[in-house]
Protein backbone atom coordinates (compact mmCIF):
# COMPACT_ATOMS: atom_id res chain seq x y z
CA UNK A 1 0.00 0.00 0.00
CA UNK A 2 1.36 3.40 -1.00
CA UNK A 3 2.40 5.62 1.90
CA UNK A 4 0.32 8.70 2.59
CA UNK A 5 3.14 11.24 2.53
CA UNK A 6 1.35 14.34 1.21
CA UNK A 7 -0.38 16.51 3.78
CA UNK A 8 -3.82 17.66 2.64
CA UNK A 9 -5.53 20.70 4.18
CA UNK A 10 -9.33 20.75 4.20
CA UNK A 11 -10.71 24.27 4.57
CA UNK A 12 -14.27 24.43 5.97
CA UNK A 13 -16.34 27.62 5.98
CA UNK A 14 -19.45 27.79 8.19
CA UNK A 15 -22.24 30.31 8.58
CA UNK A 16 -25.46 29.43 10.42
CA UNK A 17 -25.28 25.71 9.61
CA UNK A 18 -25.47 24.40 13.18
CA UNK A 19 -27.64 21.48 12.07
CA UNK A 20 -25.12 20.12 9.55
CA UNK A 21 -21.64 21.48 10.34
CA UNK A 22 -20.70 18.43 12.43
CA UNK A 23 -21.60 16.21 9.46
CA UNK A 24 -19.15 18.13 7.26
CA UNK A 25 -16.36 17.85 9.84
CA UNK A 26 -17.01 14.16 10.53
CA UNK A 27 -16.92 13.39 6.80
CA UNK A 28 -13.35 14.71 6.81
CA UNK A 29 -12.37 12.80 9.93
CA UNK A 30 -13.73 9.63 8.33
CA UNK A 31 -11.51 9.81 5.24
CA UNK A 32 -9.59 6.69 4.25
CA UNK A 33 -6.63 9.01 3.57
CA UNK A 34 -5.40 9.96 7.02
CA UNK A 35 -2.63 12.53 6.51
CA UNK A 36 -4.91 15.55 6.71
CA UNK A 37 -5.47 18.71 8.70
CA UNK A 38 -8.91 20.27 9.02
CA UNK A 39 -9.30 24.02 9.40
CA UNK A 40 -12.76 25.32 10.37
CA UNK A 41 -13.76 28.97 10.08
CA UNK A 42 -17.05 30.18 11.55
CA UNK A 43 -18.10 33.45 9.94
CA UNK A 44 -20.11 35.20 12.65
CA UNK A 45 -22.88 32.60 12.90
CA UNK A 46 -25.98 33.64 14.83
CA UNK A 47 -27.21 30.11 15.54
CA UNK A 48 -25.72 27.35 17.71
CA UNK A 49 -22.77 26.73 15.35
CA UNK A 50 -20.06 28.03 17.69
CA UNK A 51 -21.03 25.63 20.48
CA UNK A 52 -21.14 22.65 18.13
CA UNK A 53 -17.80 23.46 16.49
CA UNK A 54 -16.15 23.80 19.90
CA UNK A 55 -16.96 20.13 20.54
CA UNK A 56 -14.12 19.31 18.12
CA UNK A 57 -11.42 21.37 19.87
CA UNK A 58 -9.76 18.32 21.45
CA UNK A 59 -9.11 16.66 18.08
CA UNK A 60 -5.49 17.29 17.08
CA UNK A 61 -6.31 17.19 13.37
CA UNK A 62 -8.66 20.18 13.68
CA UNK A 63 -7.88 23.89 14.01
CA UNK A 64 -10.82 26.20 14.71
CA UNK A 65 -11.10 29.93 13.99
CA UNK A 66 -13.94 32.33 14.75
CA UNK A 67 -14.46 35.60 12.90
CA UNK A 68 -15.04 38.10 15.71
CA UNK A 69 -16.06 40.93 13.41
CA UNK A 70 -19.82 41.27 13.92
CA UNK A 71 -20.48 43.12 10.66
CA UNK A 72 -21.77 41.06 7.73
CA UNK A 73 -20.58 41.95 4.24
CA UNK A 74 -21.54 40.52 0.83
CA UNK A 75 -21.94 36.73 1.22
CA UNK A 76 -19.54 35.87 -1.61
CA UNK A 77 -16.88 38.22 -0.21
CA UNK A 78 -17.29 36.90 3.34
CA UNK A 79 -16.83 33.33 2.14
CA UNK A 80 -13.84 34.25 -0.04
CA UNK A 81 -12.17 36.14 2.81
CA UNK A 82 -12.76 33.17 5.11
CA UNK A 83 -11.14 30.73 2.70
CA UNK A 84 -8.19 33.08 2.17
CA UNK A 85 -7.75 33.36 5.93
CA UNK A 86 -7.68 29.57 6.32
CA UNK A 87 -5.30 29.21 3.38
CA UNK A 88 -2.76 31.39 5.17
CA UNK A 89 -3.05 29.13 8.22
CA UNK A 90 -2.81 25.87 6.27
CA UNK A 91 0.29 23.67 5.94
CA UNK A 92 -0.80 21.16 3.29
CA UNK A 93 0.61 20.85 -0.22
CA UNK A 94 -2.90 20.08 -1.50
CA UNK A 95 -6.01 21.94 -0.37
CA UNK A 96 -9.70 21.10 -0.58
CA UNK A 97 -12.57 23.54 -0.06
CA UNK A 98 -15.73 22.54 1.81
CA UNK A 99 -18.83 24.57 2.57
CA UNK A 100 -20.32 23.34 5.83
CA UNK A 101 -23.67 22.35 4.32
CA UNK A 102 -21.87 19.84 2.06
CA UNK A 103 -19.76 16.80 2.93
CA UNK A 104 -17.21 14.42 1.42
CA UNK A 105 -17.29 10.82 0.26
CA UNK A 106 -14.94 8.81 2.49
CA UNK A 107 -12.49 8.20 -0.37
CA UNK A 108 -12.44 11.74 -1.74
CA UNK A 109 -9.03 12.82 -0.41
CA UNK A 110 -7.43 9.52 -1.46
CA UNK A 111 -8.73 9.96 -5.04
CA UNK A 112 -7.64 13.62 -5.15
CA UNK A 113 -4.08 12.84 -4.02
CA UNK A 114 -3.80 9.94 -6.47
CA UNK A 115 -4.89 12.17 -9.34
CA UNK A 116 -2.40 14.92 -8.48
CA UNK A 117 0.39 12.33 -8.14
CA UNK A 118 -0.32 10.98 -11.63
CA UNK A 119 -0.90 14.39 -13.27
CA UNK A 120 1.96 16.69 -12.36
CA UNK A 121 0.87 19.35 -14.89
CA UNK A 122 -2.54 19.85 -13.27
CA UNK A 123 -2.92 22.46 -10.52
CA UNK A 124 -6.68 22.51 -9.91
CA UNK A 125 -9.07 19.61 -10.18
CA UNK A 126 -12.77 19.31 -9.51
CA UNK A 127 -14.82 16.22 -8.82
CA UNK A 128 -18.51 15.87 -9.57
CA UNK A 129 -21.16 16.51 -6.90
CA UNK A 130 -23.98 14.26 -5.74
CA UNK A 131 -26.77 16.83 -5.56
CA UNK A 132 -29.48 16.40 -2.93
CA UNK A 133 -33.01 16.38 -4.34
CA UNK A 134 -35.11 15.14 -1.45
CA UNK A 135 -34.37 13.65 1.93
CA UNK A 136 -31.77 10.88 1.53
CA UNK A 137 -32.03 11.08 -2.28
CA UNK A 138 -29.17 12.38 -4.40
CA UNK A 139 -28.67 13.01 -8.10
CA UNK A 140 -25.30 12.09 -9.62
CA UNK A 141 -24.28 15.22 -11.52
CA UNK A 142 -22.81 14.43 -14.93
CA UNK A 143 -20.12 16.50 -16.63
CA UNK A 144 -21.81 17.64 -19.82
CA UNK A 145 -20.37 20.82 -21.29
CA UNK A 146 -22.70 23.33 -22.88
CA UNK A 147 -21.47 23.93 -26.48
CA UNK A 148 -22.84 27.50 -26.33
CA UNK A 149 -21.07 28.34 -23.09
CA UNK A 150 -17.79 30.20 -22.74
CA UNK A 151 -16.68 28.08 -19.78
CA UNK A 152 -16.54 24.36 -19.08
CA UNK A 153 -18.75 22.78 -16.45
CA UNK A 154 -17.69 24.37 -13.14
CA UNK A 155 -18.60 22.42 -10.03
CA UNK A 156 -19.50 23.97 -6.65
CA UNK A 157 -16.68 25.17 -4.38
CA UNK A 158 -16.89 22.04 -2.23
CA UNK A 159 -15.79 20.01 -5.27
CA UNK A 160 -12.59 22.01 -5.83
CA UNK A 161 -9.05 20.94 -4.86
CA UNK A 162 -5.75 22.58 -5.80
CA UNK A 163 -2.04 22.70 -5.14
CA UNK A 164 -0.77 25.21 -2.58
CA UNK A 165 1.61 26.75 -5.15
CA UNK A 166 -1.38 27.41 -7.45
CA UNK A 167 -3.23 29.33 -4.73
CA UNK A 168 -0.16 31.40 -3.90
CA UNK A 169 0.09 32.53 -7.52
CA UNK A 170 -3.64 33.24 -7.63
CA UNK A 171 -3.45 35.50 -4.57
CA UNK A 172 -0.34 37.29 -5.81
CA UNK A 173 -2.12 38.15 -9.07
CA UNK A 174 -4.43 40.72 -7.43
CA UNK A 175 -6.79 41.14 -10.39
CA UNK A 176 -8.43 37.79 -9.62
CA UNK A 177 -9.52 38.99 -6.16
CA UNK A 178 -11.36 41.98 -7.65
CA UNK A 179 -14.16 42.86 -5.20
CA UNK A 180 -16.19 44.62 -7.89
CA UNK A 181 -18.15 41.48 -8.81
CA UNK A 182 -20.49 40.65 -5.92
CA UNK A 183 -22.00 37.52 -7.47
CA UNK A 184 -18.71 35.88 -8.41
CA UNK A 185 -17.67 33.36 -5.76
CA UNK A 186 -14.14 32.13 -5.10
CA UNK A 187 -14.70 28.77 -6.78
CA UNK A 188 -15.52 30.41 -10.10
CA UNK A 189 -12.50 32.73 -9.83
CA UNK A 190 -10.21 29.77 -9.21
CA UNK A 191 -11.73 27.89 -12.14
CA UNK A 192 -11.22 30.85 -14.47
CA UNK A 193 -7.60 31.20 -13.39
CA UNK A 194 -6.83 27.49 -13.83
CA UNK A 195 -8.74 27.03 -17.11
CA UNK A 196 -8.08 30.21 -19.06
CA UNK A 197 -4.76 31.48 -17.70
CA UNK A 198 -2.79 28.56 -16.25
CA UNK A 199 -4.17 25.86 -18.59
CA UNK A 200 -3.94 23.47 -15.65
CA UNK A 201 -7.63 22.68 -15.03
CA UNK A 202 -8.92 19.10 -14.80
CA UNK A 203 -12.03 17.08 -13.94
CA UNK A 204 -12.37 13.85 -12.01
CA UNK A 205 -15.58 12.29 -13.26
CA UNK A 206 -16.41 10.77 -9.91
CA UNK A 207 -19.12 11.90 -7.48
CA UNK A 208 -16.98 12.52 -4.40
CA UNK A 209 -18.87 15.43 -2.79
CA UNK A 210 -22.41 15.47 -1.40
CA UNK A 211 -23.79 18.89 -2.27
CA UNK A 212 -26.78 20.60 -0.68
CA UNK A 213 -26.08 24.36 -0.65
CA UNK A 214 -28.85 25.04 1.84
CA UNK A 215 -30.71 28.22 0.91
CA UNK A 216 -28.51 28.97 -2.10
CA UNK A 217 -30.17 26.51 -4.49
CA UNK A 218 -33.52 28.29 -4.24
CA UNK A 219 -31.94 31.73 -4.38
CA UNK A 220 -30.09 30.84 -7.58
CA UNK A 221 -32.68 28.60 -9.23
CA UNK A 222 -32.11 27.98 -12.94
CA UNK A 223 -33.12 30.98 -15.11
CA UNK A 224 -34.27 32.89 -12.04
CA UNK A 225 -33.43 36.57 -11.50
CA UNK A 226 -30.43 35.95 -9.24
CA UNK A 227 -29.15 33.18 -11.50
CA UNK A 228 -29.18 35.52 -14.51
CA UNK A 229 -27.51 38.38 -12.65
CA UNK A 230 -24.80 36.06 -11.36
CA UNK A 231 -24.21 34.75 -14.86
CA UNK A 232 -23.84 38.31 -16.18
CA UNK A 233 -21.42 39.13 -13.36
CA UNK A 234 -19.43 36.01 -14.26
CA UNK A 235 -19.23 37.05 -17.91
CA UNK A 236 -18.14 40.56 -16.98
CA UNK A 237 -15.55 39.22 -14.54
CA UNK A 238 -14.08 36.88 -17.13
CA UNK A 239 -13.98 39.51 -19.87
CA UNK A 240 -12.36 41.95 -17.48
CA UNK A 241 -9.66 39.37 -16.75
CA UNK A 242 -9.16 38.34 -20.37
CA UNK A 243 -8.95 41.91 -21.66
CA UNK A 244 -5.81 42.30 -19.61
CA UNK A 245 -4.53 39.22 -21.42
CA UNK A 246 -5.52 40.82 -24.75
CA UNK A 247 -8.43 38.46 -25.18
CA UNK A 248 -12.19 38.41 -24.47
CA UNK A 249 -15.29 36.25 -24.78
CA UNK A 250 -18.30 37.30 -26.82
CA UNK A 251 -20.65 34.57 -28.04
CA UNK A 252 -24.30 33.53 -28.13
CA UNK A 253 -24.29 32.66 -24.43
CA UNK A 254 -22.86 36.07 -23.55
CA UNK A 255 -25.34 38.09 -25.64
CA UNK A 256 -28.32 36.03 -24.45
CA UNK A 257 -27.33 36.72 -20.83
CA UNK A 258 -26.95 40.46 -21.50
CA UNK A 259 -30.38 40.53 -23.16
CA UNK A 260 -32.05 38.71 -20.25
CA UNK A 261 -30.43 41.10 -17.77
CA UNK A 262 -31.74 44.14 -19.63
CA UNK A 263 -35.20 42.57 -19.67
CA UNK A 264 -35.11 42.07 -15.90
CA UNK A 265 -33.97 45.64 -15.29
CA UNK A 266 -36.71 47.02 -17.50
CA UNK A 267 -39.29 44.88 -15.70
CA UNK A 268 -37.85 46.01 -12.34
CA UNK A 269 -37.94 42.48 -10.98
Amino acid sequence: MKKQNTLVSILIINYNNANVVSRAINSCLGQTYKKIEILVYDDKSKDNSKKIIKNFTKNKKISIFFNKNKKRNIASFDAMNGYLYLFKKSKGKILCLLDSDDYFHKQKIKKIVEYFDKNKNKELIQNLPKIKLKKKKYLNKKNKNNPFSFWPYLAPESCISFRKSFMKNFINDNKFLNYKYKSVWLGFRLGVYAYFLKKSFANINKNLTYYESLGESKKYSFMGKNWIYRRKDSFDYLNDILKKEKNSIYNLDYFATKLLTKFLINKKL
